[in-house]
C-alpha cells in the first residue's frame, strides 16, 4: 500500500482525498499557490509545498513543480484529483518516468479517450452506441457544412479536445453554421490549442446519463451503476443524482454493459466515467442512448455513486494504484436508496452568475465537512477562508442520501435553505428552488431545464416578510442597547438564530423603518416575537439576514443606510451602527443640499459617509469629531427647506 501521497490539486477535492488517505493511514502532501497559502487543504494535509504564484498556469498546471514537490517530500504517489492535470497523458507519463505511482489510468488510456473523434471511432469498434455525426479528417468549412446538412439540423459542433462546456455550439439552421463554426474554433484554440471539431446530431430532449466504471491491473472492470447529470447551466453540471430517475432495469443493464465494454476497449485502470446522451422524448430507452465521451478521472459528482453503493471510490483508487485488485466483484455491488448532489458556487445568480470573491465572514453548511446520517458535505473552505478569483468558483457540494428520491430532494432543500454565506454571494437559493421545482420532482428533466426556467429559479431580490421582521427586531434591539430584557443569540456558530425578546426601554418603539436596497418598510416590533432564521447579524455595512428558504440580504435602518443614499423624510440622521465619528463637515444652522456629506462614521475599519436626505438646514448637531456613538443615536437633524 502507498505510504505517502501527494495530491496535485486544491480545494474541495484535495480535502476529500486527504480524508480517505488519513482513514487508510496514508500520509498526505498538499501543494499550494500564493492564493492558497492559508487554504483548508493545506492545513489538513500532513505536509504542504509551495509551488508558485496564484495563476494556475504558474502553479497547479506546472507538472515539473508537482513532481519536484513529490520527490522533495518523499511521496510515493501522485493523485491528480479532477481538473488541472488529471487528464493530461504527458503529465501522467512524467510521473511514472520519475519513479512515482500515478493514481489514475494508464497514459495510453487517457490518450485514447482524450480526443472525442478518435474515441468515438474506438467506441464504434467496441460495439458501443454512438451519436450520429461526423468525425472526419476533412475540416474544411465546406465539408463540415455539407456533413451538417446530411446529419440534419439542429446539429452540435464540438471541439475534439474540448471539455467543461468549452468549444461547443448548437446550430439551428444552415445560415448560422459558418459563424458558429468560427466561434467554436476560436474558443477551442484558446482553451485547448486544437481547433479541430466534430459534428453531432442535436438531441431534442437530451438527458445526460453517465456510468461509473472501475478497472484494475488484473483485467477486472466493473460498473457502479449510472448517474443523471441533466441539470446543467451552460454545459456545466449543477445537480447530479443516482440512480437516474425513470431508468428501468433492462435499460440499466444494457447501458452499464456498454460502459464496461468501453472501458475494456482501452485497457482501463482506476476510476472513470462513460458519458452518454439520451434522447428522452419517449423516456429512457437503450436504443436512444448514445456514447458522448469518457472522463479518465474521478468526477466531481462521484459522491452520489458512493452514497448509493457504500463504496469509497478514493480508497479503491489508492488500492488499485498499489497493485491490488478491485475490492468487490460486479455481483457484490447493488443500489441502495437515492442520492442527490448540489454544487454550491460562489456566484451571484441575480447578476448573471458573476463570480463572487472575498472573505467568508459568515459561512455555515449543514454538517460541514462530515458524513452524518442522510447528509454529506464536501468542501474546501470554511468560515474565514478567502474565495479567490483565480480558480473555479465551486466552494462545496451538498449530498443527500435517503431511501427514496423525493425524500432525498426534500432533505436537500431543507439543508440548502438553512445554510448561509456572507458577504460572498452564492447559488444556494437557486439550488433550493431548483430541487423543489415540480417538474424536477416529477423527473421531467433535460439539459435545457435550467435555462427555460431561470426566471422562476433565481431567488427574488425583494425581501420576504420573515427576513424584514427579523431585521427590524434586531435594529430595534440594538437601538435599545442593554435594556432589551432578553438577548439576541448572535454568536452561535452552529445555528445563529433570533430568540424572543421584550423591548422595555422608554420610550418603547412601536415600529422601525427598515431599508433593503431602495425599498423601505415599516416593521412592527411592539409585540414579543420569535423568528427562527439561521442568521441575523449586525455587520459593518448593515444587518445581514438569511432565512430558511435560502434567501439572504442586507438591511439597515431606513433613516440612513451608510452608503451615501438619502435619509428618512423626518431629517434625523441616525448612526447605522456603533462607531467613531472621524469627520464632521457641517455646523448647526448651516444650509445643506440633498446628498451633501454631513459627517463620516468609522466602524470595523470601514468608513461610512452620512449625507443630507434633502435640501434644508442643520437644526441640531449632536456629534463631534472623535466622538464614539451607538447604533441608532441621533447625530444631527436636517430641517427641510421651506419649513
Amino acid at each position: 500500500m502507498i505510504a505517502k501521497l501527494l495530491i496535485a490539486n486544491r480545494g474541495e477535492i484535495a480535502c476529500r482525498i486527504i480524508r480517505t488517505a488519513r482513514a487508510m493511514g496514508v500520509a498526505t502532501v498538499a501543494v499550494y499557490s500564493d492564493a492558497d497559502a492559508k487554504a483548508l487543504h493545506v492545513r489538513s494535509a500532513d505536509e504542504a509545498v509551495h509551488i508558485g504564484p496564484s495563476p494556475a498556469a504558474e502553479s497547479y498546471l506546472v507538472g515539473e513543480k508537482i513532481i519536484a514537490a513529490a520527490k522533495e517530500t518523499g511521496a510515493e504517489a501522485v493523485h491528480p484529483g479532477y481538473g488541472f492535470l488529471s487528464e493530461n497523458a504527458a503529465f501522467a507519463q512524467a510521473v511514472i518516468d520519475a519513479g512515482l505511482i500515478w493514481v489514475g489510468p494508464k497514459p495510453s488510456s487517457i490518450e485514447a479517450m482524450g480526443l472525442k473523434d478518435a474515441a468515438k471511432k474506438l467506441m464504434r469498434e467496441a460495439g458501443v452506441p454512438v451519436t450520429p455525426g461526423y468525425e472526419g479528417e476533412d475540416q474544411s468549412v465546406e465539408r463540415l457544412a455539407k456533413e451538417a446538412e446530411a446529419i440534419g439540423y439542429p446539429v452540435l459542433i464540438k471541439a475534439v479536445a474540448g471539455g467543461g462546456g468549452k468549444g461547443m455550439r448548437k446550430v439551428d439552421a444552415p445560415g448560422d453554421f459558418a459563424a458558429a463554426l468560427e466561434s467554436c474554433r476560436r474558443e477551442a484554440r484558446a482553451s485547448f490549442g486544437n481547433d479541430e471539431v466534430l459534428l453531432e446530431k442535436w438531441i431534442t430532449s437530451p438527458r445526460h446519463i453517465e456510468v461509473q466504471v472501475f478497472g484494475d491491473s488484473h483485467g477486472n472492470v466493473v460498473h457502479l451503476f449510472e448517474r443523471d447529470c441533466s441539470l446543467q447551466r451552460r454545459h456545466q453540471k449543477v445537480i447530479e443524482e443516482a440512480p437516474a430517475p425513470g431508468m428501468d432495469e433492462a435499460t440499466r443493464e444494457e447501458i452499464c454493459a456498454a460502459a464496461v465494454r468501453a472501458a475494456k476497449a482501452v485497457d482501463y485502470e482506476g476510476a472513470g466515467t462513460i458519458e452518454f446522451i439520451a434522447d428522452a422524448s419517449e423516456g429512457l430507452r437503450a436504443d436512444r442512448i448514445f456514447f458522448m465521451e469518457m472522463n479518465t478521472r474521478l468526477q466531481v459528482e462521484h459522491p452520489v455513486t458512493e452514497e448509493i453503493t457504500g463504496v469509497d471510490l478514493v480508497e479503491w483508487q489508492l488500492r488499485v494504484a498499489s497493485g491490488e485488485p478491485i475490492p468487490l466483484k460486479q455481483d457484490d455491488l447493488s443500489i441502495n436508496g437515492h442520492a442527490v448532489e448540489a454544487r454550491l458556487y460562489a456566484e451571484d445568480p441575480a447578476k448573471g452568475f458573476l463570480p463572487s470573491t472575498g472573505r467568508l465572514e459568515d459561512f455555515y453548511l449543514a454538517q460541514r465537512n462530515r458524513r452524518d446520517g442522510n447528509l454529506r458535505v464536501d468542501t474546501g473552505v470554511e468560515e474565514g477562508t478567502e474565495v479567490s478569483p483565480f480558480y473555479d468558483p465551486m466552494i462545496a457540494k451538498m449530498i443527500c442520501h435517503r431511501p427514496t428520491r423525493l425524500e432525498a430532494i426534500e432533505t436537500l432543500a431543507t439543508q440548502l435553505g438553512r445554510s448561509h454565506c456572507y458577504p460572498v454571494k452564492w447559488n444556494a437559493g437557486l439550488l433550493r428552488n431548483l430541487v423543489l421545482a415540480e417538474d424536477f420532482k416529477a423527473a421531467k428533466l433535460d439539459t435545457g431545464f435550467i435555462e427555460r426556467n431561470l426566471a422562476e429559479l433565481i431567488p427574488p431580490t425583494a425581501a420576504p416578510d420573515d427576513a424584514l421582521e427579523a431585521a427590524g427586531l434586531l435594529i430595534a434591539a440594538m437601538a435599545n442597547g442593554k435594556q432589551a430584557e432578553d438577548s439576541l443569540d448572535l454568536d452561535d456558530t452552529w445555528r445563529p438564530r433570533m430568540v424572543g425578546f421584550r423591548l422595555n426601554a422608554e420610550p418603547k418603539p412601536l415600529s422601525v423603518r427598515v431599508r433593503h436596497g431602495n425599498e423601505v418598510v415599516e416593521v412592527d416590533v411592539s409585540t414579543q416575537s420569535i423568528w427562527d432564521v439561521p442568521i441575523a447579524r449586525a455587520k459593518a455595512d448593515g444587518i445581514f439576514v438569511s432565512n430558511n428558504d435560502g434567501w439572504s440580504g442586507l438591511f439597515s435602518a431606513a433613516r440612513h443606510d451608510g452608503t451615501g443614499q438619502a435619509s428618512a423624510a423626518d431629517g434625523a440622521i441616525i448612526a447605522p451602527m456603533p462607531g467613531k465619528v472621524i469627520a464632521v463637515d457641517v455646523a448647526e444652522g448651516q444650509a445643506v443640499t440633498a446628498g451633501q456629506r454631513l459627517m463620516v462614521l468609522e466602524a470595523m475599519k470601514m468608513e461610512h459617509a452620512l449625507t443630507a436626505p434633502f435640501d434644508g438646514t442643520v437644526t441640531a448637531l449632536e456629534a463631534s469629531e472623535g466622538g464614539q456613538v451607538q447604533v441608532e443615536a441621533v447625530l444631527c437633524v436636517v430641517e427641510p427647506a421651506g419649513e
